[in-house]
């Protein structure tokens, strides 16, 4: 194990363990760096690596980064969502986007952020 690295055991609700589990398999990324990745974010620490994108900071080697920038038509297949959902999100504030003229440019991994941290509104309706 790297001098850098420290081992560090938790246990999630079920619900929570299950997104990481779903967000790795489609972002194709380890949960460790996944998992380190967010707690980065929430605390607003920086961290080491080479890829900067806003106040997420990823640390990843070049062959496991992948800072995609996707189109509008791009993000709903990652989403498996039609485009229009997936547009009308992205203009209510609700999924990360931004817009150029009339096309949409998506980061795909703040997509895969934003969908391992789910949809604050419906769960506070307790769906």
């Amino acid at each position: 194990m790297s001098e850098k690295l420290t081992p560090v055991f938790i246990r999630l609700p079920r619900d929570q363990a299950a997104t990481l589990d779903r967000l790795a398999t489609r972002s194709g990324r380890a949960k460790q760096h996944l998992v380190s990745e967010l707690v980065a974010q929430a605390l607003s620490l920086p961290k080491p690596g080479p890829l900067s994108m806003g106040r997420l900071e990823v640390s990843s080697t070049p062959e496991t980064r992948d800072d995609t920038v996707l189109t509008l038509a791009e993000a709903a297949s990652l989403l498996k969502l039609p485009a229009d959902t997936v547009q009308a999100r992205a203009e209510a504030g609700d999924l990360p986007g931004r817009r150029f003229g009339e096309d949409w440019r998506f980061s795909k991994l703040a997509v895969l952020a934003w969908l391992a941290h789910g949809d604050n509104r419906n769960s506070r309706r307790g769906r």
